[in-house]
């Protein structure tokens, strides 16, 4: 009890050391900078969470996005409470004066690849993902939650039961994130190297069970519904980010028609390939991919020929790394939102889904990142109907070769404040927030 007591008289002691502290440097200040370039900011990946925090209820600040300004620096009110929270998350700020908001604003606005975004609300936010009361869990991390809990960002973990029931609609949520999914019924591709693992069969019968349950057949026709809700929530209005394996698998199991075309081997359902299924792939029904073939093979680790499959990579080689393309801000914002970093060519990283062909990709889809020299795109935007969707390969972009059972040790982000991999995925967190202004012509 004394040493409890001991460290809750240092806790007090901080805390008002820092209210001391800040309240002594607010002289003439309205403003705080959140610089984002090299070498400026301390923590770049908390600096999102110190954005979101400002914006949500009962604060509500009207906060700012500087596109292409010191890395896509945020501006936020100044308060006593947005100095201890920016402080107590090791995040650096630079008070401004309304004066000097004004101009450096004003050379934002008027700067040739510049622009100045309003960030309006605190995005509510899903995680698709199996739930935590199931005795069944992946023995792989899921970068986007690593992230989201690391910047101290809350989210909701929903599944099949609940996309299924409507709670993307109900619940009102504007972001949903899928990781490494398999929409397609085939078990994760893991049956060649994982069949007589405990983990990989008690995977198998907790998603027939859940099909069961919810009236399908098979896992294929229950995974692909949920699938096809997904797309509906985009049409609606939604804003998806999908890494790894889910961004393939999610458009195969679209162009299935919703699982009713079988391409699953029946060493995984009993049945029959369908004999016809490459002929019966509807490619008006998928998001970013078209013309792909599949590969059903239960031995073959990969889905199609979408994902660029070679295993022999290592870190140091930096044949994965991939350019960010350079959009125009004012004509351009959302993609010029999704891309903002401190570098411009990211260091690669593999996952089931590495990148994309871009032979694969349909003609509207906007790329933001490429792998350089190569035919392959790592990041890619679109829209469909009033919502978008964006595609990041990969699995986790500080672990380059992310084995499976390694989501026992996940990814340590104290080591790695200034990754510009998760970068990206708070980008698209933050996305949603932004009031999205008309595109000029």
């Amino acid at each position: 009890m004394k040493k409890f007591y001991t460290q809750l008289t240092c806790v007090v002691r901080v805390a008002i050391f820092l209210t001391a502290f800040l309240a002594a440097n607010t002289v003439s200040a309205q403003w705080l900078l959140i610089p984002m370039e090299r070498g400026k900011q301390t923590n770049h990946l908390k600096a999102y969470g110190l954005t979101y925090w400002a914006l949500q209820v009962p604060r509500e600040y009207r906060c700012y996005w500087w596109l292409n300004y010191r890395g896509g620096a945020f501006v936020l009110p100044d308060s006593q409470g947005v100095r201890v929270r920016a402080a107590l998350m090791g995040v650096h700020f630079e008070p401004m004066s309304n004066a000097e908001y004004t101009e450096i604003k004003a050379s934002v606005l008027e700067g040739s690849n510049m622009d100045e975004i309003l960030l309006e609300k605190a995005p509510k936010i899903a995680v698709y993902a199996p739930p935590e009361a199931s005795p069944y869990r992946d023995p792989w991390d899921d970068a986007v939650k690593i992230a989201l809990d690391y910047a101290q960002i809350p989210y909701d973990e929903i599944w099949d039961k609940e996309v299924q029931g409507g709670i993307l609609e109900t619940a009102g949520y504007d972001w949903l994130h899928l990781h490494h999914e398999d929409f397609t019924g085939q078990h994760g591709k893991f049956h060649a190297s994982f069949s007589t693992h405990v983990w990989y069969q008690q995977r198998m019968l907790m998603f027939e069970d859940a099909a069961a349950e919810a009236g399908f057949r098979t896992v294929a026709q229950h995974k692909g519904q949920t699938a096809q809700m997904i797309a509906d929530y985009i049409i609606n209005g939604g804003f998806i980010f999908a890494m790894c394996s889910a961004p393939e698998t999610l458009d195969i199991a679209l162009a299935t028609r919703g699982g009713t075309v079988d391409i699953v081997a029946p060493e995984l359902d009993g049945t029959p390939i369908a004999a016809d299924a490459e002929a019966r792939l509807d490619f008006q029904r998928t998001l970013a991919f078209e013309n792909f073939s599949l590969y059903t093979s239960p031995y073959r680790y990969e889905f199609s020929d979408i994902d660029n499959p070679n295993p022999d990579r290592d870190a140091q080689s930096g044949v994965e790394d991939f350019k960010l393309f350079e959009f125009a801000a004012k004509h351009d914002p959302i993609p010029t939102m999704l891309t903002q970093n401190h570098v411009s060519v990211v260091p690669g990283f593999l996952g089931q889904t590495t990148s994309f062909n871009m032979d694969k990709i349909r003609g509207s889809i906007t790329i933001l990142g490429q792998v350089e020299g190569t035919n392959y795109a790592k990041y890619v935007h679109g829209k469909l109907g009033k919502g978008t969707f964006t595609f990041l390969g990969g699995h986790d972009p500080e672990d380059y070769r992310h084995l499976v059972g390694e989501g026992t040790i996940p990814t340590n982000l104290d080591l790695h404040k200034h990754s510009p991999g998760y970068r990206l995925i708070l980008n698209n967190i933050l996305f949603p927030a932004a009031r999205k202004k008309p595109q000029k012509t």
